[in-house]
């Protein structure tokens, strides 16, 4: 290529640049202008996924579908911190995968907020300090996040979003190598979803258990004999190496986050709806929990248990299906299923994660 018609190029990149800029400009006066009019957050689950999802269908090419959606998200999120930054609580410290799943979900215009907990994130959103608030509820490999549904089940918030996130566990240490490795820390779930490379590759090195894969990082950039299981948001945070890299025994392995807010999110076409239920007590309960949604042509893609706190031997049953609340048919069988269970509490209705 010559310099001549790598000056062109060039030059042709620069207006276009600047055209974006523009259009760029404008979308964010226009975002702006239906703040005033709202008068209030602007912000709309609904509403976004409707966007990144319209987005992604009409993309030309060759920018993949998740970079085109990566680039929008952060330009809603700007447009939106223009009226006010939302403030978002994570299961902390900083560099935790709910951190991660907090900035996939929300862009890096919100202010984020880290908490200690999960029960700390349930708190901020209600208590008003935060107005969402993200918290890991299944892992693929190692199941569901049994506080999460506890806690949905006895507070009044509600879920207006998920967030699908692909989890790589890295080895990150100070040590010089493997073999001056002398004890790993990590959170247990994290340590249970690499179990079997640390059988091949650390099998004599203590494994300690930790509140979170952040406080890990943090132990071990304190401790040169130490290495930590986490992500490599936590490595760059604490400053350390990653020695190997994706050692999770899975590799599908992934992570579902909940948004919580004190709302759910409106209809966007493509929806899931949370709720929790139990039976009563007596033969065929549970088929008859079951049948409405079988009767309308509803579709389940979850149903975990967990025991109730009412008494032995007695359960309650958190159930994801597809589509949003006040949509036929689901809306039907969920008014059969109200008069058929014990208890019945809706979660909320939702979009479903973005690729």
């Amino acid at each position: 290529m010559s310099d001549d018609e790598l000056l062109r190029l060039r030059s042709e990149i620069d207006a276009l640049d600047e055209e974006v800029l523009a259009k760029l400009s404008r979308r964010a006066s226009l975002a702006h202008r239906i703040g005033e009019i709202k008068r209030g957050n602007i912000y709309r689950p609904e509403r976004e996924a409707q966007v990144l999802r319209r987005l992604a269908k009409a993309n030309p090419g060759p920018l993949p579908d998740k970079a085109v959606q990566r680039v929008f998200r952060e330009i809603m999120s700007a447009c939106l911190a223009l009226e006010k930054p939302l403030d978002v609580a994570f299961l902390g410290p900083e560099g935790t995968f709910s951190e991660t799943a907090a900035r996939k979900h929300f862009g890096s215009g919100p202010c984020l907020q880290s908490v200690a907990s999960i029960d700390d994130v349930f708190r901020a959103v209600e208590a008003n300090s935060a107005e969402y608030g993200v918290v890991p509820v299944e892992n693929s490999t190692e199941g569901a996040v049994g506080r999460t549904l506890d806690l949905l089940l006895l507070s009044p918030l509600m879920v207006c979003g998920e967030v699908k996130l692909r989890i790589h566990q890295n080895l990150l240490t100070r040590a010089p190598g493997l073999g001056a490795v002398r004890r790993v820390y990590s959170h247990p779930q994290s340590l249970a979803q690499c179990h079997e490379w640390l059988n091949r590759n650390l099998a004599e090195v203590p494994r300690i258990p930790v509140a979170s894969n952040a406080e890990a990082a943090r132990l071990a950039a304190e401790d040169p004999d130490a290495a930590a299981l986490a992500g490599e948001a936590a490595a760059e945070r604490y400053g350390l190496a990653i020695m190997a890299a994706r050692v999770e025994d899975d590799p599908n392995n992934s992570t579902r986050f909940l948004v919580l807010a004190t709302h759910d999110a409106g209809p966007s076409g493509r929806d899931k709806t949370s709720l929790v239920c139990s039976a009563p007590n007596r033969s065929g309960a549970m088929h008859a929990l079951l049948e409405p949604f079988a009767r309308h042509g509803v579709s389940m893609t979850k149903l975990e248990s967990r025991p109730a706190r009412s008494g032995m031997w007695e359960y309650v049953f958190y159930i994801d299906v597809e589509g949003h609340q006040t949509d036929e048919p689901l809306a039907g069988a969920l008014q059969e299923l109200k008069e058929r269970a014990a208890f019945l509490k809706v979660l909320g209705s939702y979009p479903v994660a973005a690729i």
